[in-house]
C-alpha cells in the first residue's frame, strides 16, 4: 500500500525549496509540467515511476497528477512566482494561501498574530488532503528559521498537525541561519524561538544551513557565486533521496517511521546532519562511474555536509545510509558498511552497536535544474549516488552558536519591543533559551558517555 506525505512550504525560502523538490519529483517521476505522465515510456519504467506516484501526487480520476502540497506565505509574492513557473500550472489554487502584510522577519507576527489569523485556513486545507489520501504517513514541512513566515508560522503549524495527528510522522527541512550567509540581524532570536518549537513537536528535522551549501559550491565545484536555483537544487536532492524508497522499488526499503525508530535513541535528540555524492558538474556527474566504495567515502567527508560542523566535534549515534542505482550488490554496501565503522570507529559512540541502517533503491536518482538566465531545465541521469542521513552530537555546534548570539543581544534586551508588541511575553525567550541550552547539555552527555560508565550505573542501581 502507497503511504502518502503531505508537503507544506511555508515563507520565501520554504517555497523557492519547495519549488525546486517538486521539480526534481516531477523529473524523477517522469511527469509532465502540467502533471500528465510521459506516455511513450519502456513498459519497465512506466512500473518504476508509477509504483509509488501517490506518495506525493493526487490521482483525480483524471489524466492529471496533482502535487498533494500546500503553498503558504504570509505576502502574495512569492506563491506568484509559482503560479508562473513552468510547473505553476500543476497546483491546485485552492491549496495556495497567503496573506498580504508579511511578517516582517519577526517571529512572533508569524506565531501569534499573521500567522495566527491563517492558520485555520491552512488546517483545513491540510484537512482535505488527509483525508483524500489513502494511509498518510505523515508530513513534511520546507521553512527556513532566520524570517518571520518560516520560523513563526511555520513552527505554528509545526504545533497545530502534531496536536490534530499525534500517531503520524512529522519531518522538518528547516534550513538555519549561518554566520556568514545572514540576511537578518534578528535571525538568532528567530532561530532560537523555532528550535525551542521543533525540540517539542517534530519527529524528524533535517538541518541545512547555507555556508555549508556555499562551500561546497566553492569547494567541489569551484563555483564562487552559485545562484539559489543551484543551492536548492542541492536541498531537493535531499529530499529526493530520503524518500526514494518509498517512491520506488528496492531490495533493503525504508520509510520515515523506520527512519526514525533506526536514528532517534532519545525523543528530543531528532536533528540530522546529511549529506549527498556525487556533487558535480552536469557534464561530470552524469559521464563517472562510481562505485559503492567511492561514494561511500565521498558522502561522509565533511566537505559534503549540508550544514557547517567537524566530524571531530562529535560522534555518530546512528547513520543511515541510502544507496541509488540500477545494479547495487548488497554484498557491494555491507563492505562499505563495515569499512565505515572500522576505519571511523572513533566517530561513532560506542555503546549503540552496529548503528548503521542501509536502503537499496534499484532507480538510479535523476536531478532536475531550472536554470535562472534561460529558464530552461536541464534534467541529469546520476548512475549511482548516496544519501546520507546521520544523528551525531557534532549538530551541538549550531546551537551553541545560536545561543550564544541570541544570549548577546537578550542581555542587553535589543529588539526586544518588536516582539513584544505581538503579545509575546518575554518569559518565552527565556525559556526557548533554557531548552537550547538543555539540548547541548544532552548532546555532551551523550557524546561523553562510555560502555564502563553506563556499566558502573547499573551496578550502583544493584546495589541499591
Amino acid at each position: 500500500m502507497v503511504r502518502e506525505i503531505i508537503h507544506l512550504q511555508v515563507g520565501q525560502c520554504g517555497n523557492q525549496v519547495g519549488s525546486a523538490v517538486w521539480l526534481s519529483l516531477f523529473g524523477e517521476h517522469d511527469l509532465q509540467h502540467t502533471g500528465e505522465l510521459n506516455v511513450d515510456l519502456s513498459e519497465e519504467r512506466m512500473t518504476e515511476v508509477t509504483a509509488g506516484l501517490n506518495v506525493y501526487f493526487s490521482d483525480p480520476k483524471t489524466d492529471r497528477f496533482i502535487p498533494r502540497a500546500l503553498v503558504v506565505d504570509l505576502e502574495p509574492g512569492t506563491i506568484d512566482v509559482i503560479k508562473g513557473s513552468q510547473i505553476g500550472s500543476a497546483f491546485k489554487n485552492d491549496n495556495m494561501i497567503f496573506g498580504s502584510n508579511g511578517a516582517g522577519n519577526n517571529w512572533a507576527k508569524g506565531h501569534y498574530t499573521e500567522g495566527a489569523e491563517l492558520i485555520e485556513e491552512v488546517l483545513e486545507i491540510t484537512r482535505k488532503e488527509v483525508e483524500n489520501a489513502d494511509c498518510p504517513q505523515g508530513f513534511q514541512i520546507c521553512h527556513s528559521l532566520g524570517g518571520g513566515t518560516g520560523s513563526g508560522m511555520g513552527t505554528l503549524l509545526l504545533l497545530k498537525i502534531r496536536d490534530a495527528y499525534p500517531d503520524r510522522i512529522t519531518k522538518t527541512y528547516s534550513i538555519y541561519p549561518s554566520p556568514k550567509v545572514s540576511d537578518t540581524v534578528v535571525e538568532p532570536y528567530n532561530a532560537v524561538l523555532s528550535s525551542h518549537q521543533l525540540l517539542e513537536n517534530s519527529d524528524e528535522t533535517f538541518i541545512i544551513d547555507n555556508e555549508a551549501l556555499y562551500n561546497i559550491s566553492n569547494n567541489i565545484l569551484k563555483n564562487k557565486a552559485p545562484k539559489y536555483s543551484f543551492l536548492n537544487n542541492l536541498i531537493s536532492r535531499v529530499v529526493t533521496g530520503v524518500t526514494a524508497s518509498l517512491r520506488f522499488p528496492g531490495q533493503l526499503n525504508g520509510d520515515l517511521r523506520k527512519l526514525g525508530v533506526n536514528l532517534v535513541p532519545f525523543p528530543r535528540l531528532h536533528f540530522f546532519l546529511v549529506a549527498i555524492a556525487p556533487i558535480g558538474s552536469k557534464d561530470n556527474i552524469s559521464k563517472t562511474n562510481n562505485t559503492i566504495e567511492t561514494i561511500t567515502k565521498s558522502v561522509i567527508s565533511p566537505g559534503h555536509f549540508y550544514a557547517n560542523v567537524k566530524p571531530e566535534d562529535g560522534k555518530n549515534l546512528a547513520v543511515s545510509l541510502v544507496f541509488r542505482g540500477r545494479a547495487l550488490m548488497s554484498s557491494d554496501v555491507d563492505k562499505a558498511v563495515n569499512k565505515i565503522q572500522t576505519d571511523f570507529k572513533d566517530q561513532f559512540v560506542e555503546w549503540i552497536p552496529n548503528n548503521i541502517k542501509s536502503s537499496l533503491i534499484n532507480v538510479p536518482e535523476i536531478t532536475t535544474q531550472q536554470n535562472e538566465d534561460t529558464n530552461e531545465v536541464d534534467t541529469t541521469t546520476v548512475t549511482t549516488s548516496s544519501t546520507f542521513i546521520s544523528n551525531t552530537t557534532a549538530l551541538k555546534g549550531i546551537y551553541q552558536r545560536l545561543a550564544t548570539q541570541f544570549g548577546a543581544m537578550y542581555k542587553r534586551k535589543a529588539f526586544l519591543h518588536w516582539y513584544k508588541g505581538e503579545g509575546m511575553d518575554e518569559m518565552e525567550f527565556q525559556e526557548a533559551d533554557k531548552n537550547v541550552r538543555d539540548l547541548i547539555t544532552e548532546y555532551q552527555d551523550k557524546q561523553d558517555a562510555s560502555v564502563e560508565a553506563e556499566g558502573s550505573d547499573e551496578e550502583n542501581d544493584e546495589d541499591l
